[in-house]
C-alpha cells in the first residue's frame, strides 16, 4: 500500500496534473497489481524459507493456503493487467514497471541467500514507484523532464537502507536461520551497520531539500522533510 501510495504521490506532483479521482484510482490499481505480482513472486520462490520464519511463516504460499500454480496464475494475470493500466498512462511507466517487476522478484529475491548486496538491489526497484508515478504523468503537453521523478526516487532509494538494516537488525536471528545474507556486516548486528545506516541517513537531508530547490514542492514541505530527516538521522545514531 505505502509502495503505491509513493507512485501516486509522485504522479500529483508533476506538472501540468490535475487532481482527477478517476485517474488516480486507476494508477492505483494499476500500481497495486504490479505490486502484488511481484510479492507473489517472492513469495513463490521463498515460500521454504518463509515457513521458517516467524514474521513470514503465515504467508499464502508458505503456510500451504494458496499452491504454487495457483500463486504463478495470480502473479502472471495481475502482473499483465497491472502494467497494461500504465501503459495507458504513458509507455515510460509501463516500461519502468515491467523492470521493476523482474529485478524486484527475480533478481533481489534470490540474491538475498548470496550477498547482502541484495539490499542495494532491492532499494532500486523500492524507488522505482517514485520515477513510474512522474512518468506516468507524461503525456500530451505536459513536461516530459525526468529530472523530479529521479529526485523522488533519490529520497525513496537513500531511505530504504536505514530502514531494510532497522529490519534486519531486529530480525537478524530468524533471517539468520533462513540462509538470509542482509546486513553489510558478515557478524550480523554490528557498529559497522550502524555507520552505514547513520551515513545514508546524513545522505538524506541534502536530497530532501531538492524538491524545494526544483520548485516540486513548497518551503513547508522542505521544513517538515528536514525535520524528519533530522530525526531519522538521530534515531540511527543511536
Amino acid at each position: 500500500f505505502m509502495v503505491v501510495f509513493s507512485t501516486v504521490i509522485s504522479y500529483l506532483l508533476a506538472p501540468n496534473i490535475r487532481f482527477d479521482l478517476l485517474q488516480v484510482l486507476l494508477l492505483f490499481a494499476g500500481g497495486m497489481l504490479v505490486t502484488g505480482s511481484a510479492n507473489a513472486v517472492n513469495q513463490l520462490l521463498e515460500k521454504d524459507t518463509d515457513a521458517m520464519m516467524q514474521r513470514t511463516a503465515k504467508r499464502p504460499v508458505a503456510s500451504g493456503r494458496m499452491s504454487v500454480n495457483e500463486a504463478w496464475v495470480f502473479a502472471g494475470i495481475t502482473g499483465t493487467a497491472g502494467i497494461l493500466i500504465m501503459y495507458s498512462f504513458s509507455a515510460e511507466a509501463a516500461w519502468l514497471s515491467l523492470a521493476s517487476l523482474i529485478l524486484y522478484g527475480f533478481i533481489y529475491t534470490p540474491l538475498k541467500k548470496i550477498n547482502s548486496i541484495a539490499v542495494l538491489v532491492g532499494a532500486i526497484p523500492g524507488a522505482l514507484p517514485c520515477l513510474i508515478g512522474w512518468v506516468a504523468s507524461f503525456g500530451e503537453g505536459n513536461d516530459n523532464s525526468w529530472t523530479g521523478g529521479w529526485i523522488m526516487f533519490a529520497i525513496q532509494f537513500l531511505w530504504q537502507f536505514p530502514h531494510f538494516w532497522a529490519i534486519a537488525w531486529i530480525a537478524h536471528k530468524d533471517y539468520s536461520k533462513a540462509g538470509f545474507k542482509l546486513l553489510p556486516s558478515d557478524k550480523g548486528p554490528t557498529r559497522f551497520t550502524a555507520v552505514q545506516s547513520v551515513m545514508y541517513s546524513a545522505l538524506m537531508i541534502p536530497i530532501g531539500i531538492l524538491p524545494y530547490m526544483y520548485h516540486i514542492s513548497g518551503i513547508t514541505s522542505m521544513w517538515i522533510v528536514l525535520g524528519c530527516n533530522l530525526f531519522m538521522l538521530y534515531a540511527s545514531v543511536m
